[in-house]
């Protein structure tokens, strides 16, 4: 692991095996006089499901003055239902929770519990400290971390082979080359989901963190200041991507993670040849193959190198995926949550979902080659960053997820769009 790296908005190296694999109101939590916590989670799909439904009911049954009413919340409108919730004073015992500028203004708030002295020393032991950053503000901890999940190229090995590509992009010349060969074989090469915004965000979000130094992404974080031109080159650059036509037809009609025409689902019934997205993406394929399995020839690749840029070499982005209990939530939230950091349970959550756990015993589990890409890649990153929309907030945030639309569909420019991220900061 490298000893200069460098973490925006707390996100935390892991290693597998032996070592380190503003609101209004203050928000209450809604655990009933019989003892029931409510629970909001993201997970719209079978397994994910079956792993809430199970992972509480086992927790009942050793605590039996305790029930967990597991409710699923839609993950593109699950941040504006959370702060309504908050904001009203009924906000659920346990919650997702994301870090970030979002974490912050709900510790600003006095909406989320302070985790720091009640952390199970079994958790301390198996999870990193670092790790714990993601959920930490000024040096406390308010989230469980249950997944690390940095972004980059989920692909098909059996389509690149077709198109006749032999390696992975690993600059934005050989990208360019992948889209041609693979619009040649008669697949669209990249699926994005853009009708929910998010996931075209996130190709803003690769190409400012090829663009932009490590020190403007950490300054942008504080003072909300997007005044360097390495913004609008990375709006230019995705620009440029984007008149290469790349994307799958329908592209700022199609959903992300629903139904077989999503673009998760356009890769897992090879009909697209990769998609952009977070290391929660290998989970949601496979339960859009036609046998609801995992996608056999599926590979990983990071964001390519992109010329001109001031980011650094290697430099990753993406969460590690928490869960907090609100400010007013019982006792019982905490001990559920040193639960859901024990090793089996851990496992039981990578094996549902298919993606990469914190626990660094569960870590022991992982075998796909595609996930042990993903985290020698997170490893080896001179600079990890989360979300950009998560780091700067929900204004600054849904800002560009709206303002990369209008890029991505014409109706935008680059100076537009980072003039509307400016106008959003200046009113955050």
């Amino acid at each position: 692991m490298t000893t200069s790296r460098r973490l925006l908005a707390g996100s935390a190296a892991l290693l597998i095996g032996a070592g380190l694999l503003t609101g209004c109101s203050t928000g209450g939590g809604s655990g009933s006089d019989d003892g029931t916590l409510t629970l909001w989670q993201n997970s719209t799909t079978g397994p994910g499901q079956d792993f809430w439904t199970a992972t509480a009911a086992d927790f009942e049954k050793a605590n039996p003055d305790v029930k967990i009413d597991v409710q699923t919340v839609q993950n593109e409108d699950f941040d504006s239902k959370l702060q309504t919730a908050l904001n009203s004073g009924d906000a659920p015992d346990v919650f997702l929770q994301r870090g970030g500028g979002k974490l912050q203004a709900m510790v600003s708030a006095g909406q989320v519990k302070d985790l720091t002295d009640v952390i199970s020393d079994e958790a301390k032991k198996d999870i990193s400290e670092g790790t714990f950053g993601s959920g930490s503000v000024d040096g406390k901890v308010y989230s469980m971390p249950v997944a690390v999940l940095p972004g980059g190229f989920w692909y098909s090995q059996d389509l690149f082979d077709a198109a006749g590509i032999t390696e992975a992009p690993k600059t934005m010349d050989e990208l360019d080359q992948a889209v041609t060969a693979l619009k040649g074989s008669g697949v669209s090469p990249v699926a994005l989901g853009g009708k929910d915004a998010w996931p075209a965000a996130h190709w803003y979000f690769f190409f400012a963190l090829r663009s932009c130094s490590s020190d403007v992404l950490e300054k942008a974080a504080t003072d909300r200041d997007f005044s360097d031109d390495c913004w609008v080159k990375a709006a230019e650059d995705l620009a440029d991507f984007r008149d290469t036509e790349p994307f799958n037809d329908g592209f700022l009609t199609t959903a992300a993670q629903q139904g077989a025409g999503s673009s998760a689902g356009l890769v897992a019934n090879h009909q697209a040849g990769m998609e952009l997205m977070g290391a929660w993406d290998p989970g949601v394929i496979a339960s859009l193959t036609p046998d609801q399995k995992p996608l056999s020839d599926l590979g990983w690749f990071p964001f390519p190198a992109v010329d001109g840029g001031d980011g650094e070499a290697g430099a990753i982005m993406g969460g590690v995926d928490g869960y907090s209990c609100s400010a007013g939530a019982p006792d019982s939230c905490v001990d559920f949550l040193n639960y859901l950091a024990t090793p089996d349970v851990q496992e039981a959550y990578y094996k549902a979902f298919n993606a990469p756990p914190v626990n660094t015993v569960a870590q022991q589990a992982v075998t796909e080659p595609y996930l042990q890409d993903v985290l020698s890649a997170y490893n080896d990153a001179p600079f990890v960053s989360q979300w950009l929309d998560t780091v700067y907030g929900l204004n600054v945030g849904n800002a560009m997820n709206v303002a990369v639309v209008d890029l991505l569909s014409g109706d935008g420019t680059p100076q537009q769009f980072v003039d509307a991220v400016d106008a959003a900061a200046k009113k955050a």
